[in-house]
């Protein structure tokens, strides 16, 4: 089967929360899973949908098919680096911030 893969990296946003949209989109024809992401209110949900633009685009591009034959194969949401900073607190006290970060990968395939 042919396969185009799309990555992002060093997305700001922590990988828990991506990868709930990730589930919405696994297995999905392209189209579908577009429009799920388009409408959904989820921040991860826009971060993902210009990989999958982008997966699709290559797609296009580099075999040769058309977006109506296409569906998700894979979507991974790994967990990035993170940035340490730290908040003040009450009598001197400093809490940490974790800020994490993503990396995204889409692989779509033609039927």
């Amino acid at each position: 089967m042919q396969e185009a893969k799309a990555k992002t990296k060093y997305v700001r946003i922590s990988p828990r929360k991506a990868r709930l949209a990730a589930g919405l989109i696994r297995g999905a024809q392209v189209e579908k899973a577009m429009h799920t992401l388009q409408f959904s209110p989820m921040k991860g949900s826009r971060l993902l949908g210009k990989t999958l633009k982008s997966a699709v685009a290559n797609a296009e591009t580099n075999l040769g098919v058309q977006r109506r034959d296409l569906f998700v194969k894979e979507v991974r949401v790994d967990e990035g680096p993170t940035m340490k900073r730290a908040k003040s607190k009450s009598k001197g006290g400093r809490v940490p911030v974790m800020k994490r970060m993503s990396h995204f990968t889409i692989v779509v395939e033609a039927k």
